[in-house]
């Protein structure tokens, strides 16, 4: 798999961190745990100079156990996943599902790092981490958590594919506004990035998003139409009205005597009073025109002509998905 699907959609997309970034992060990790584990021992070395050995050994013990095993447990639980090389890195430690980490997460890894990095000085960590396909270690595949990649390079984000002819204006009915914002967010990301999941990953991702889209709406998603398509025909539809919306909103302020006059020039009125909603009625070649309801085109978009006699005609722009059989 080479993106992680979340399943609240917070980190969705991200990318498993390989091993040159995370032994980055655990070097500058291990300078500052050492180094305040020094200073902390040097402390207690003069504070506790007169105790016995004995009671010197526990007191080396439990610094040894808070500092270098206790202190990195309680950063990772605090900061949910994010320690202070992490963060340089654009590192985060999450769920196996994507959901942030909780403390027994952050304990288990913690156990098993005394073990892997600091007794055998992290070899069995880099063994583990290159045999993995997700570059996890001993304790993520204990404590069932992997590390991401939390920032990615610039101009690598994708839009929202369109969805396929068959679907345009098939939700035009559809009640959308019980749904909400972090829904929408989730489904975007997922349409964005579901040609780079793994394909078992990204139905199973797409079949639940549909349910909960289906839950929010009252209306189930239609039978034979698959769960991708059916998201991107629904955001689509939800766009259309955002449009419309704003187009309506502009056209208003305009009309409105004393307008400043900065919105979309409008040609003389259709019968109805309202030139976009007439269907396209502009005596000026400057009007707006839109299409019938829910036809899923933007308004202001210009309808392109018929291809002249003895010409091919052009083909329409791929969306990414097939119609039924």
């Amino acid at each position: 798999m080479s993106e992680l699907v979340t399943g609240d959609a917070v980190v969705l997309g991200l990318r498993p961190a390989k091993l040159p970034s995370r032994a980055l992060a655990l070097s500058i990790d291990l300078v500052v745990v050492g180094t305040a584990f020094v200073l902390v021992s040097v402390a207690l070395a003069v504070t506790t100079s007169g105790l016995d050995a004995a009671a010197f050994a526990a007191v080396s013990v439990a610094t040894f156990l808070l500092v270098l095993v206790g202190a990195p447990i309680a950063v990772e639980t605090l900061s949910h996943g994010r320690s202070l090389g992490k963060l340089a890195c654009g590192l985060r430690v999450v769920r196996d599902d994507g959901g942030p980490i909780r403390f027994r997460h952050a304990l288990v890894r913690g156990a098993m790092g005394v073990v892997e990095i600091l007794m055998t000085l992290g070899v069995v960590a880099s063994i583990a981490s290159l045999v993995s396909a997700r570059g996890r270690r001993l304790g993520d595949v204990f404590a069932g958590t992997l590390v991401v990649r939390e920032r990615l390079p610039a101009g690598r984000s994708a839009s929202v594919p369109p969805p396929p002819p068959w679907l345009v204006g098939r939700f035009s009915g559809l009640d959308l506004s019980a749904v909400p914002d972090e829904l929408w967010l989730a489904v975007r990301q997922y349409l964005t990035r579901m040609h780079q999941l793994d394909a078992d990953v990204g139905r199973a991702m797409a079949g639940r998003l549909a349910g909960e889209l289906a839950g929010w709406t009252g209306v189930p998603a239609p039978v034979g139409v698959p769960a991708a398509a059916y998201l991107a025909a629904v955001v689509n539809e939800r766009q259309a009205r955002d449009a419309h919306r704003m187009f309506a909103a502009s056209r208003s302020s305009s009309d409105r005597p004393g307008g400043t006059g900065t919105g979309w020039p409008m040609g003389p009125p259709g019968p109805t009073g309202d030139a976009g909603r007439a269907g396209g009625g502009s005596g000026s070649g400057a009007g707006v025109s839109e299409g019938p309801r829910g036809s899923g085109a933007v308004p202001g978009s210009h309808t392109p002509e018929a291809p002249a006699a003895g010409t091919e005609p052009v083909p329409p722009p791929a969306t990414g998905f097939a119609p039924p059989a």
